[in-house]
């Protein structure tokens, strides 16, 4: 699957957004750090704010900031914005595609596809938060909140430890205190 300049900016600065949801970020910020037209870049933020995973911030301190949920867009919501993703009944078609062998190969290619599609579907901004997270070797953004330490946990991210050793130790005494509570067990 090749995407658009559009969408791969619409990816680009949505994770931007998605890294601090509290702050406004100018559109040159973003135009110079992945070296676009700012006019190209405001044509995309214009369909992302229209779509209602980022909003509009006017005035001084404005910019565009993170309105979605995380947790619950995937990189497929994005790419869909901007992409059309149902081929023409031509589109693919090449003059081997008759043959044996361009049948054969059209059909693997058609599975590539929905592959990418379905892979494409299941991840979600959070999960990409957290790869970059892992990347950096730090945290990014603001500190995370117990629900989103949840929904990446329920990505494959390894739980956050809080409360170092002494709070971890205390869990299983208060746990045997509970049971000699309820009689033992």
């Amino acid at each position: 699957m090749r995407l658009q300049k559009n969408t791969s900016l619409a990816l680009y600065s949505v994770l931007e957004f998605a890294i601090d949801p509290t702050r406004h970020i100018p559109a040159a910020e973003i135009a110079q750090k992945y070296e676009v037209s700012p006019h190209h870049l405001a044509k995309v933020l214009s369909e992302l704010a229209r779509s209602g995973i980022v909003e509009s911030v006017r005035g001084v301190g404005g910019g565009y900031r993170f309105a979605g949920n995380a947790r619950r867009i995937t990189l497929m919501d994005v790419i869909r914005l901007f992409e059309d993703l149902t081929p023409a009944p031509n589109e693919r078609r090449e003059p081997s595609d008759s043959t044996p062998v361009g049948m054969a190969l059209g059909a693997v290619l058609s599975e590539i596809d929905e592959i990418a599609k379905a892979t494409l579907s299941s991840i979600t901004l959070a999960t990409m938060l957290r790869l970059i997270e892992r990347q950096q070797g730090r945290p990014i953004g603001p500190v995370a909140s117990p629900v989103d330490d949840e929904a990446l946990q329920a990505a494959g991210a390894p739980a956050p430890r809080r409360g170092g050793r002494k709070a971890a130790a205390s869990q299983p005494a208060a746990r045997s205190r509970g049971q000699a509570a309820r009689g033992g067990r």
